[in-house]
């Protein structure tokens, strides 16, 4: 399947490390960001190993008769492994984790993995719709009532995660497939876009650029315009609708 994809990380304007990372497959099958934490070597190392680890798992097992949920998962886990492995060897590290939020387009069909509160947008015509669940305390006490979601953006809990790579607890990952129309866009993220940006306005620049790349700069010059407290990462994706008879029926 055909698709155009863009890609972008930043500092941001408070941090000297970038402990953000992401993929973009070549051949287009696959897109990952990571958001790393634990210190500046090691959230840079956790978000790096987990990367990494996915992306070979991945490759590695692409032709495998595995299913794709099971597949994901299984990445996810292995990087999870990767992380703990390398807390073993370096001490100093042994608080590190990181998020994980994976696209993957295989057998025609759309799926997505994530851990931690790094994000998957769709953007339907005007509409964009977060896809991935937060891990994180503030969404679940939203989730069930405790607070507003006005009251989440502002809690000064909400960066506590609930889940992340990089703990020995992590048994499952949450994988679904997911559902596309030929004029959808895709944007996975960390929550250095998410904390600077509302919803409204990445909504606002997806829909009036077209061009991955200029999106990408624009969203990440806007998170900075208003602090750029954090690292942001912006992966962009677009289906090409040229090809959209290679899906299957939605």
């Amino acid at each position: 399947m055909k698709c155009s994809c863009a890609g972008l990380t930043d500092p941001g304007l408070l941090r000297s490390v970038n402990q953000d990372a992401y993929h973009i497959d070549d051949r287009g099958r696959f897109f990952v960001v990571a958001d790393g934490m634990g210190g500046h070597a090691g959230g840079q190392e956790a978000s790096r190993i987990a990367t990494d680890a996915i992306q070979a798992y991945l490759e590695e097992h692409w032709d495998s008769t595995e299913h794709s949920k099971t597949l994901l998962e299984a990445a996810l886990l292995e990087a999870n492994q990767a992380i703990l492995q390398d807390q073993a060897t370096h001490p100093e590290r042994s608080d590190m984790g990181t998020t994980a939020v994976v696209l993957m387009f295989r057998d025609d069909q759309p799926w997505c993995a994530h851990i931690g509160d790094s994000r998957l947008y769709r953007l339907r015509q005007d509409q964009l719709e977060q896809i991935t669940e937060d891990h994180t305390w503030v969404a679940r006490a939203t989730k069930l009532g405790e607070i507003s979601p006005e009251q989440a953006r502002m809690h000064p809990w909400r960066h506590i995660l609930s889940r992340c790579l990089g703990r020995e607890d992590v048994r499952q990952i949450d994988v679904q497939a997911i559902e596309l129309q030929p004029s959808d866009r895709l944007l996975l993220c960390s929550d250095g876009l998410t904390e600077e940006l509302p919803d409204g306005v990445i909504s606002a620049r997806l829909q009036s650029i077209s061009s991955g790349d200029q999106a990408a700069i624009a969203l990440v010059n806007d998170a900075k315009d208003q602090g750029g407290r954090d690292n942001i990462t912006v992966v962009i994706v677009s289906i090409d609708p040229s090809d959209w008879n290679n899906l299957p029926a939605q």
